[in-house]
């Protein structure tokens, strides 16, 4: 992999997953990455809330939390609008609530800084 990191909870650094695991980055324009898994220390409620705002307008999805503090750190889609619907059932983490932690030059970053290699999901 060209940029290998490891996600962390903004509010108490524990360790969500990893760039490994990486399968859209391409939504970072969105504002959150999306993984096919994650850390056993992201827990998700079982409710299914909608949302009211774009990009999740009209989209039907579980908010996913940081074990450790209990920050929402992102969402798992349930049900989504056709142009989102390829993300169904994937873990989907807000960039603005976690920490990249770059293992090349071990520096710490703000996700929202950090631009993935393209990857592309197969419908």
């Amino acid at each position: 992999p060209e940029l290998c990191a490891v996600f962390h909870c903004r509010g108490c650094w524990t360790v969500l997953g990893d760039s490994l695991q990486l399968c859209s980055p391409g939504t970072a324009r969105l504002g959150f990455l999306v993984c096919f898994k994650v850390s056993s220390d992201v827990i998700w409620e079982d409710s299914l809330l909608v949302g009211l705002e774009a990009p999740l307008l009209g989209c039907a999805y579980n908010a996913l939390f940081c074990r450790s503090c209990g920050l929402a750190v992102g969402f798992i889609l349930y049900s989504a609008t056709s142009d989102l619907a390829s993300l169904r059932g994937l873990f989907c983490f807000l960039k603005d609530r976690i920490l990249c932690y770059l293992l090349e030059n071990q520096t710490v970053i703000e996700a929202t800084q950090v631009d993935f290699p393209a990857v592309t999901l197969e419908k």
